[in-house]
């Protein structure tokens, strides 16, 4: 995850507006559904990155729920003039009068758990927001962006993931912070996955309205160290353009194109009979750095081959599948306690834990414009001094979202990743990458 603070020099808007990129984004085009669930960390998150979209729902006769996780009562935790609690009175009352300015007959649900502690709260967070999709039709789901850089964005992102992958629900992510520590050229930024929505006069003054109550952030709570404006001028001007950006991703491959792949075919790949593919776990066991490892995670086990041969380098090994059919197979191949499987569609569903080693062997272009959820998702759960082993062919696909080449380039982009190994050949990409500033075998085992 990135790090900043909102006292940072936030990136000029001209910078954004005057960047060449915008030319290849698109118009986001609304469904026709007729109910919309914004969710929100915080008070004011809802209006700067999705109050255009809410004015127009309700122009449109939408249904429109909005369910805000914290009261915000921890955006000033230095400031000598005002409390939590008092915080969180002002904050929630704002809130009530932005919803009214974007949508007077929204219904506003506030979960009321900690700020700051959204990462710990899942659970409760999951309940509340579960609670209101079940409320009524399938929505259109919006919620902040996944890599937004601050673990409460990130956290209610993550979870909408898994909720509309698990519900087959339409997902837009509004990014907040981006806009201030990124800039146009940054690596971080998705281009690809960018829809604008054009907002006429009326939605502009309706999110102008809402976003201006918001007086505790806008402006200083005095002029106390501590009291600082959480938004500055420079930041208010991301969220006044004629247009609210949103992050869509076209998502991973579903769990049916793989159970029909097995339809009828114990062994599609080829995992048993090609020398390739035999040739090819060998170059991936001999590329682990170590000898052995604690917790290790195998993503995309298939029907368990390369799971059985990973077994004896670990102390316990998760393996996961989206589909069922090369599960069974692989829990009948690998019968070994400190083994476990599990169904999951990755990376919108998760495991829990922390993991020494993991394994993406053949499964990140299957993720498509999921696939930086899925490195956050591998760096959430990476020991800091773990590894992660990535495989992948290189020769194109037609069914693929995405080549092994982008895969492997995403992973290289990452600041917080150093490759240490890594094996090039025509047919597959293997690297493995651990957090910096990383180390060789021989610097591990003291050769050098």
């Amino acid at each position: 995850m990135v790090t900043f603070t909102h006292l940072d020099a936030s990136t000029a808007e001209d910078a954004w507006q005057g960047s060449p990129r915008w030319q290849g984004v698109g118009e986001l085009r609304l469904p026709q559904t007729a109910r919309l669930v914004v969710l929100a960390a915080h008070p004011d998150d809802e209006s700067l990155g999705a109050g255009a979209l809410i004015a127009r729902a309700n122009r449109l006769g939408w249904a429109v729920d909005i369910v805000v996780a914290t009261d915000g009562e921890a955006s000033h935790p230095a400031s000598p003039t005002h409390t939590p609690e008092q915080l969180r009175v002002r904050r929630q009352s704002e809130l009530h009068g932005a919803v009214a300015a974007l949508a007077p007959d929204a219904r506003l649900t506030t979960l009321g758990l900690r700020d700051g502690g959204l990462p710990g709260q899942e659970h409760l967070l999951r309940a509340g927001i579960e609670a209101v999709i079940a409320a009524g039709d399938p929505p259109l789901l919006v919620a902040p962006w996944c890599a937004d850089g601050h673990g409460d964005h990130e956290a209610v992102g993550r979870l909408a993931h898994e909720l509309a992958a698990a519900r087959g629900l339409r997902l837009l992510e509004y990014p907040i912070w981006l806009w201030h520590w990124a800039a146009p050229d940054s690596p971080e930024v998705p281009w690809a996955q960018l829809s604008v929505l054009h907002a006429d006069d009326a939605e502009r003054a309706a999110k102008r309205a809402a976003t201006g109550g918001y007086v505790s952030q806008t402006y200083p709570l005095s002029d106390a160290p501590g009291d600082e404006a959480m938004l500055g001028p420079e930041i208010q001007r991301h969220f006044d353009r004629s247009e609210e950006v949103y992050v869509e991703h076209g998502g991973a491959l579903p769990a049916r194109f793989f159970d029909e792949f097995y339809d009828g075919n114990a062994d599609p790949w080829g995992f048993e009979t090609r020398w390739y593919e035999e040739r090819k776990r060998a170059v991936t066991l001999a590329a682990l750095p170590r000898p052995t490892f604690g917790h290790a995670l195998e993503l995309g086990c298939a029907t368990g081959v390369l799971t059985a041969q990973l077994a004896p380098r670990v102390e316990e090994l998760l393996s996961v599948d989206i589909s069922a059919e090369p599960l069974a197979r692989a829990r009948r191949r690998v019968n070994a306690g400190h083994v476990s499987f599990e169904r999951l569609a990755t990376p919108g569903e998760w495991p829990d834990g922390e993991f020494d080693l993991i394994v993406l062997s053949e499964v990140g272009y299957y993720w498509g414009d999921e696939l930086a959820l899925g490195i956050e998702r591998m760096l959430g759960s990476l020991s800091p001094h773990g590894a992660l082993l990535a495989c992948h062919w290189r020769h194109p696909v037609a069914e693929y979202p995405l080549s092994g080449d982008e895969v492997h380039d995403a992973l290289r982009r990452r600041s917080d990743l150093v490759r240490t190994v890594s094996h090039v050949e025509e047919d597959f990409l293997l690297e493995v990458f651990q957090r910096p500033p990383g180390a060789s075998v021989a610097r591990e085992t003291g050769l050098v």
